[in-house]
């Protein structure tokens, strides 16, 4: 089974919050692995130059979505 709450898909979840898209690139989605992985590090330089360093949260926001879309990814039926 490789559905929601798969053993799978929670391992990529965990690679996804510390990194964002390695739970995607586990899963074998490599353009998908690397939109998340840009994404994160555009949030993160944009939060680090708004908040002068203080705070870059970017990265931390854009894991937990890549986290979650790896949870939920299904693999297309064929």
């Amino acid at each position: 089974m490789s559905g929601q709450g798969s053993a799978g898909n929670v391992i990529a979840a965990i690679c996804s919050f510390i990194v964002p898209g390695l739970g995607q690139l586990v899963q074998g989605r490599l353009l998908s692995a690397v939109l998340w992985f840009l994404a994160g590090c555009i949030a993160f330089a944009i939060t680090w130059l708004l908040t002068v360093s203080l705070l870059p949260f970017g990265w931390f926001v854009v894991s937990v979505f890549s986290c979650i879309n790896a949870a939920l990814y299904r693999r297309p039926v064929r």
